[in-house]
C-alpha cells in the first residue's frame, strides 16, 4: 500500500541527544537505545470514517519521535498498518450501502491527504491488512502449532492461560481486563471458550462476509494479530518503540505482545508508548460516540495545517486533553508572533533555542516546553531586537525540522 508524500527535512547543525520516552510497561521514562536504524510501529486507523484530531495527535506524537531520532543521527524504519478489513468497516459499509473496499479506499485517501498536510513523516512501510492476510494467517498457524491456540467451529482462539505475562503492559487485574475486553471488541461471553479472556486469531468465513483461503481454512484475521504479524514481518522481534492511543493498551497491545512472545520467545518491542485521549464536550473523541473534529473538515474550512499542528503541539502527548474553541485562535496567535519574529533582519542568538527544543523533545517528547522556548525567543526578538542576522533562519529550520511546522 502506498504511503504519502514526505516533507522536506532541513538539516540542523550538530546532533540531538538520545530519545527518552515513558514506557507503559515499566511505568518509567527510559532512554531508547536503537542501533543505526530505529524501529518503530504505530497502530493505524480503521478506515470507516475520516481521521479525527485524536488520530492526528497520535501520529503527531510518533512523528516527533521520528524527528528526534533522525536529528540524533539514526535512520528510522517506521511501520504503520491500516485495518482495511474489520467489523466496524463492514458495519459502516452495510449501513451506508457502500462496498467495504470502496469505503476503505476513500477514507485512506483522505487520511493520506491529512497526514501530508500536517507534515507527518510517512511510514517506511504503510501496510494494509488485506494485503497481509497470508502472513497473518501464517503467524496464527504458527501459534496454533505451539499448542497455545484452539478452535471453536473453525474460529481460532489464543488461550489466555498460555499467556504467562498477560497484564505486563497494562497492569490490570482480571476483572478490569474482562470489562475492557467486552467494551473494546472482545467476546468474553462466548459460551464455548475455555476462558472469557481468550481472543480471536482467525475468524472462519461467515455468509456474506469477505474471506480468504489460508492454512486455517477460509476466513479473515482477528484484530490483535494483524499488528503482531505486520510488525514481526517488517521489523522483526524486539524493535525499539511500539504504540498508539492509550485505548489500545488493553486489549490490543497486551494481546499482541503475548502473540509475539508465543511465536518468538521474546518481546515485540523494548518500549511501549501510548498517547492520551483527545476529548470534546467532556468525552473521549471517538467514532463510536460521533463527537469528532476532523482534520479534513478543518482544512476545508481554510485552517492552516501548521496552525492545527501547533494547536496539538501545545499538549503533552501523555496527558488527556479536550479540544475547545480556544485552540485555533491561540495557535494562530502563536504562529503570527513567530512569523513576525522570523521576518526580522536580525534577532537574538538562536543557538540556545535549538538546544532547548532538542532537550525538550528528547526528554519524553515535551512539545509544550519546546514551544515555550521558541515563544521566549520570539518575544525577546519582537520587544528587544537582536544583532544576529542568521538567527531567524536557524529558528525557522529548528521549528521546521524538529517540530514539523513550516512557517
Amino acid at each position: 500500500m502506498r504511503s504519502w508524500s514526505a516533507p522536506d527535512i532541513v538539516p540542523l547543525p550538530g546532533t540531538g541527544g538520545p530519545l527518552r520516552v515513558h514506557d507503559t510497561a515499566t511505568g518509567r521514562i527510559r532512554t531508547t537505545t536503537p542501533g543505526p536504524t530505529a524501529g518503530m510501529y504505530a497502530c493505524g486507523i480503521t478506515p470507516y470514517d475520516a481521521a479525527h484530531l485524536g488520530h492526528a495527535f497520535t501520529y503527531l506524537t510518533f512523528d516527533l519521535a521520528n524527528r528526534v531520532w533522525r536529528d540524533a543521527g539514526h535512520d528510522v524504519d517506521y511501520v504503520q498498518n491500516t485495518t482495511d478489513i474489520d467489523d466496524p468497516l463492514l458495519e459502516r459499509a452495510e449501513a451506508t450501502g457502500v462496498d467495504w473496499r470502496d469505503l476503505a479506499h476513500r477514507e485512506i485517501d483522505v487520511f493520506r491527504e491529512d497526514m501530508a498536510a500536517l507534515r507527518i513523516i510517512p511510514p517506511t512501510s504503510y501496510v494494509g491488512v488485506v494485503e497481509s492476510v497470508d502472513l497473518i494467517s501464517d503467524l496464527a498457524a504458527r501459534i496454533r502449532d505451539t499448542g497455545a491456540a484452539y478452535e471453536i467451529d473453525g474460529d481460532l482462539y489464543f488461550s489466555a492461560a498460555e499467556a504467562a505475562d498477560l497484564g505486563s503492559i497494562s497492569h490490570l487485574d482480571r476483572d478490569q481486563m474482562l470489562e475492557l475486553f467486552g467494551e473494546r471488541g472482545g467476546d468474553p461471553g462466548r459460551a464455548d471458550k475455555k476462558d472469557p479472556l481468550d481472543w480471536l486469531l482467525w475468524r472462519a468465513e461467515r455468509p456474506g462476509e469477505p474471506a480468504w483461503d489460508s492454512p486455517l481454512g477460509r476466513g479473515r484475521p482477528g484484530w490483535h494479530i494483524e499488528c503482531s504479524a505486520i510488525a514481526l514481518d517488517r521489523l522483526g522481534p524486539a524493535f525499539d518503540l511500539n504504540g498508539g492511543g492509550s485505548d489500545l493498551i488493553f486489549p490490543h497491545h497486551e494481546m499482541g505482545a503475548a502473540e509475539t512472545r508465543c511465536a518468538t520467545g521474546g518481546p515485540n518491542a523494548h518500549n511501549h508508548l501510548h498517547v492520551g485521549m483527545v476529548g470534546l464536550n467532556g468525552e473521549k473523541m471517538s467514532k463510536s460516540l460521533g463527537n469528532l473534529v476532523f482534520v479534513s473538515k478543518l482544512r476545508e474550512q481554510g485552517v492552516d495545517p501548521a496552525v492545527i499542528r501547533l494547536a496539538m503541539l501545545d499538549h503533552h502527548y501523555r496527558a488527556p486533553w479536550e479540544w475547545t474553541d480556544a485552540e485555533l485562535p491561540g495557535a494562530n496567535a502563536r504562529a503570527d508572533r513567530w512569523r513576525a519574529a522570523l521576518a526580522l533582519g536580525a534577532a537574538p542568538d538562536a543557538a540556545p533555542v535549538l538546544a532547548a527544543v532538542r532537550a525538550a523533545l528528547a526528554e519524553d517528547l515535551d512539545s509544550p516546553a519546546a514551544l515555550a522556548a521558541v515563544d521566549a525567543w520570539a518575544d525577546t526578538a519582537l520587544t528587544e531586537g537582536g544583532v544576529d542576522t542568521g538567527a531567524p533562519a536557524l529558528v525557522r529550520a529548528t521549528v521546521d525540522t524538529l517540530l514539523g511546522v513550516a512557517l
